[in-house]
Parts: C-alpha cells; sequence; structure tokens
C-alpha cells in the first residue's frame, strides 16, 4: 500500500488493466481507502489515546468507551510492555480475503484468529472453535465454538460471522486471490464464486456451530481452517466502511490477541492487547508495533540502536560478519524463489524459449554466492517440507527421485539452452526482443537481476531491469503489467497441493497465467479422489507438466534469516515463514 497521490494513481490505473471480478468497484473504494488513510493523523503511543475501537456499525460508543478502560487498565497491570519489530514495510493489504503476502499475513496472525491455529509444534490446535469433528465420508466438517466469543469492539462473534466471512471471500466482487485454494472444495464452491453466495455450502444452526460440506473429501481443510483467509471479519464494519474498513484503527474490527491502535503510513502499525480476547490472560505484551522499513540498512540501524528487538530484512553484505553469532538465526522454510514469464507475451509462448532461459541460469552460483548459502539451488518447484500422501517427503518422490534440473551440471545446461533457443528461431538470440525483470530493491533481489541480466546475454538476450517499490510491485505483477518478474511462494500449510494450484488455470495468484488442460485435469483428480496413492500420481503428474512445459522457473528454496535480540522470548518461527509473537515477552 502506497500513501502518496502520485503513486495511488498510478497503482489505480495498473489495477484497471487486469478487469473483470469487479474490479471497477474496486479501484473506486481503494481510492476512497487510500484517501482515508492519507488524511489519518497519528493516535499518540499512550494506551489512553490509542487503545479504542469503535463500535461495530462505526460509531462512537459506550462499548468503546468499555473496551478503552478495559484495555487501560490491561497496561498498567502488566506494565506496559511494547515489543517492536519489522517484518517489512506498509503491507499492501490487511484485510484478511485480500492478503497474499507474508508480512500482511503475519500481522493478520495477530490480529484474527481463525476456528483453529498452528501450534508451534507444527500441530493444529483449538482457536475460536475449542472442537471439531469430520464424518466418516470426509464431507461434512463441524466446528464448535468456545462460548462467550467476542469482537475487539466487545460485540458478540457467532458462527453467522464465519458464514458470512467465508461467502464473502467467494464474492466475485472482492476478487480473492485465494478463494480457490481455500474454498473450491466447499459444495456449491463454483456457483458462489459466480455471485451466488448463498449456493456455498456452509450454515451455522446455531450461534456456537459451524457446518461446512465439501463436495469432495478435503484430508487437509483443517490446515485451511487455520488459514488467515479464512478469518472472522465483522459484516456490519465492512457494510458501513467498504473497502476501507482495513485501512484505518477506527474501523478494524478483529478478534485475535490483539487490536490495531495505530497506523502511521511509513512508520509502524501498532497492536494492543485485546482484552475480549478469549485467552487474554495468556498475553503478556501490551503492545506489538510493526515498524514499516523496506530499507534494510534502515532496519538494521534500528535494531543495533535498539528502537526495534528483531528484524527480518538483514542486509545481504553483513551477513558474513553476523553468521555464527547468538542473534542470527537461519531457519529452513517450505517455499521456492522463482520466475514469473508473463506467457501472455507472444515471445514466451514457445516452450523451448521458456526451457532456454531456465537452463541457462546457474542455480548453484545464484543460491551459494549471490545469496550466500542462506538459499538452496533448486531444481525442482517443490522443494524441502512438503509432504506426501504416503508421509513421505514429496520431493524424493518425484521425477523418479531426480531433479528436474541438475544444477550441478550448468555448462551441458548453458549448451543445452542456445540450442533450444535456436531451436526457436532466435540463434545466438537473433531477433529476440529486449525484455525486461521486475523486481522490488530488497534482500537478494536486485543481485539476482543483474545476474540474469549477464546470464541471458549469453544466450544473446538483451534484458532491462525494472526496479520498482514493494508497494507497487505485487499489484503490477498480479494485475500482469510485468513482461517477466521475480516471484516466490512459502507454503501456508504442507500439502504440496497449496503450490501447485498457484498455477491452475483459474487461480487468483496464477500471476504467469499458466494454462494447460492436463495440468488443471491432474489438479482436479487430487481434489476429488478418494485413494491416497491416486492423490500422490496426481499432484506429482502435475508437477511434471509444469516443470516440463517451464511453466515457472524456480531458482532456489526459501531459507528465512534474521536477527533477534535474545530480551525476546517465547516467541518462535514456523516453517511457514511467521514469526508468532502473541505469547512473547520481553525481558532485560
Amino acid at each position: 500500500m502506497q500513501y502518496y497521490f502520485c503513486i495511488v494513481f498510478i497503482y489505480l490505473q495498473l489495477l484497471f488493466h487486469r478487469g473483470g471480478y469487479g474490479m471497477k468497484k474496486k479501484v473506486i473504494s481503494l481510492m476512497l481507502a487510500a484517501c482515508m488513510v492519507m488524511g489519518m493523523t497519528a493516535c499518540g503511543s499512550s494506551a489512553s489515546t490509542a487503545d479504542t475501537q469503535p463500535a461495530a456499525d462505526g460509531t462512537t460508543s459506550e462499548t468503546q468507551a468499555a473496551t478503552t478502560d478495559a484495555a487501560a487498565a490491561t497496561t498498567e497491570s502488566t506494565g506496559d510492555k511494547e515489543l517492536a519489530v519489522q517484518i517489512g514495510p506498509d503491507p499492501e493489504t490487511i484485510d484478511p480475503a485480500l492478503n497474499s503476502a507474508v508480512d500482511g499475513g503475519n500481522m493478520l496472525l495477530h490480529a484474527y484468529e481463525c476456528l483453529l491455529i498452528v501450534g508451534e509444534d507444527g500441530t493444529l490446535q483449538p482457536g475460536q472453535a475449542e472442537s471439531y469433528e469430520v464424518s466418516e465420508d470426509g464431507l461434512i466438517w463441524t466446528f464448535h465454538l468456545r462460548d462467550g466469543l467476542k469482537w475487539s469492539d466487545g460485540s458478540d462473534l457467532t458462527a453467522n460471522d464465519f458464514v458470512y466471512s467465508w461467502k464473502r471471500v467467494c464474492d466475485p466482487e472482492v476478487a480473492a486471490p485465494y478463494a480457490e485454494t481455500v474454498l473450491g472444495m466447499v459444495k456449491g464452491y463454483d456457483e458462489a464464486i459466480e455471485g451466488n453466495l448463498d449456493a456455498l455450502a456452509v450454515t451455522a444452526p446455531d450461534d456456537s456451530t459451524l457446518v461446512v460440506e465439501l463436495a469432495n473429501p478435503c484430508s487437509y481443510f483443517g490446515s485451511l481452517a487455520a488459514f488467515a483467509t479464512l478469518s472472522p471479519v465483522q459484516e456490519a464494519t465492512i457494510e458501513a466502511n467498504g473497502d476501507a474498513w482495513a485501512t484505518a484503527p477506527e474501523t478494524y474490527v478483529s478478534n485475535g490477541p490483539f487490536y490495531m491502535t495505530e497506523w502511521v503510513p511509513g512508520s509502524h502499525i501498532t497492536f494492543s492487547k485485546n482484552p475480549y480476547y478469549w485467552n487474554a490472560d495468556a498475553i503478556k505484551l501490551d503492545r506489538l508495533k510493526f515498524v514499516l522499513m523496506e530499507d534494510s540498512n534502515a532496519a538494521y540501524s534500528a535494531y543495533q540502536t535498539g528502537e526495534v528487538l528483531l528484524i527480518k530484512d538483514v542486509p545481504t553484505e553483513e551477513i558474513p560478519s553476523l553468521e555464527g553469532t547468538d542473534d542470527f538465526y537461519v531457519d529452513p522454510i517450505i517455499g521456492t524463489y522463482y520466475i514469473s514469464l508473463n506467457l501472455q507475451n507472444e515471445v514466451f509462448q514457445d516452450v523451448n524459449v521458456r526451457k532456454a532461459l531456465s537452463l541457462a541460469i546457474d542455480r548453484e552460483y545464484v543460491a551459494s554466492t549471490l545469496m550466500q548459502g542462506t538459499y538452496t539451488a533448486a531444481g525442482n518447484l517443490m522443494g524441502p517440507g512438503w509432504m506426501d500422501t504416503d508421509g513421505t517427503e514429496f520431493m524424493s518422490n518425484a521425477n523418479g527421485g531426480k531433479p528436474y534440473i541438475d544444477t550441478t551440471n550448468f555448462e551441458a545446461n548453458l549448451e543445452e539452452a542456445k540450442q533450444l533457443l535456436a531451436d526457436a528461431g532466435y540463434p545466438d538470440g537473433e531477433g529476440f526482443p529486449t525484455i525486461s525483470y521486475t523486481t522490488n530493491d530488497a534482500g537478494y533481489h536486485k543481485v539476482v537481476a543483474e545476474y540474469l541480466q549477464q546470464a541471458w546475454a549469453e544466450l544473446g538476450i538483451d534484458l532491462q531491469v525494472n526496479i520498482v517499490e514493494w508497494s507497487s510491485f505485487t499489484p503490477m505483477r498480479r494485475s500482469g503489467d510485468f513482461e517477466v518478474a521475480r516471484n516466490g511462494w512459502v507454503g501456508d500449510y504442507s500439502d504440496p497441493s497449496n503450490m501447485l494450484e498457484l498455477f491452475c488455470t483459474t487461480n487468483g495468484n496464477n500471476d504467469g497465467k499458466f494454462s494447460n488442460a492436463d495440468f488443471d485435469a491432474a489438479i482436479d483428480t487430487s481434489r476429488s479422489t478418494l485413494d491416497a496413492a491416486e492423490r500422490s500420481t496426481a499432484l506429482h503428474t502435475a508437477e511434471d507438466i509444469l516443470m516440463d512445459q517451464a511453466g515457472c522457473i524456480p531458482l532456489a528454496y526459501y531459507n528465512d534469516f534474521w536477527l533477534q535480540s535474545s530480551k525476546i522470548t517465547g516467541a518462535w518461527h514456523s516453517a511457514y515463514g511467521y514469526w508468532y509473537f502473541m505469547y512473547a515477552d520481553i525481558t532485560e
């Protein structure tokens, strides 16, 4: 999200290029939201001035005053603890239905709570639902909500709030990028995504019971019930404020351990302890402050001065001196750094061109040298951590146990790339148009872009690098306003469908617009079969097709690396790239 008028209007123009899914309506709403945020003033840092929440209808009320008093009392009793961390710049969005970025997701984890949650050990645990059961045929999931659940404004939260929220994810006017991924297996989804929201088989027989009927069994639906997209959102707030509801503390009603009390664009977003959270007594922090920085050097300086106690964006030039120190962490996560080619561009519609561009990249050099060993060279799309249906690692069963791309034999790969490009009609790059590579300037992104210039020059291809701000980057990529772009995916859960489904023709996160009928059919089989072995075969077939067609270009498997002060206790980092601060504490 960008809060300067010139950038806002450029961004809005870009969104119009996408078309469909009610985008014109969204653009108008986003314009209003941007104007609201730009006119917002800081609420101050003290609990007495910042810890306020509107009533459910967006107005000031006795409930708001009660919330303020309760929050102030909580702060006073616990010693006024504030944890400041840096996990990225201003998020593009913190609307649960619209977010698809890890930094935004990290904020959602603390502001909202789903039916289930992921515990420190990676297992599913009760969240807003204290229990659930699944029918013998795997089609009916029944969730039983805790008694006395509340929104952060003190109003009651019921199962009907989940019904509304899940139907909203399907609303074509909302255009939620995760809609198919999280609800595509629910009965009535196909009708709902066309506008008949009542067709979605999600019902609330009473205030504390949510019933979900699936069209096909989904063994990992419990993981989806813990995923931020399916967080409950308050209907009255959204109806009163439109898309602008998620842009200001006054309207950002949530249900998690914390609620938003201050947003100063380009500076910080502060969340305060939610006194109405069902497990509020276990929350030790009074405030959680996300310091918004895109520049890694600024983040590093803030860490050195103690302004923040954790930074995600560590300057890459500092890594050699930080390795081996107590506060430098490297932790594997489930995900892959890859390149998207805009397949609507005629030059990329030739599979030989796509394969040539892929094989001309020395992945071992990228991972070991450019990324300083913090990432691992990727010969598959699906890397470590993704689990097959038999409980073994998915990549060990892929392609006969061998990588699709031999990352250890670059010279041979380069020769093959040159031949493929010649076969496509571009010997030594002759006649190949100049192309552009779009990325944001953070971490290793710029050095990778500069390397690609050199690597593809070996094929005779002229690559121009287009560096854009993070706030503009993801909307541009999602709208298709690019030729080649940096991309990547961190798993939301360990089932391989989570990443493979990105490349389905209709998926909202399919930035490169890969479309292959056999691939779609394999994914459809994986969704509908009751046989675990058949499902595994279908998912492997999907990856086979994607890699054979070079539908994207995997570069490296992710690791997270960060700096964290020893003063932070009780926090943890997950294999999905999130930090969990809700039960954290600060020690001296």
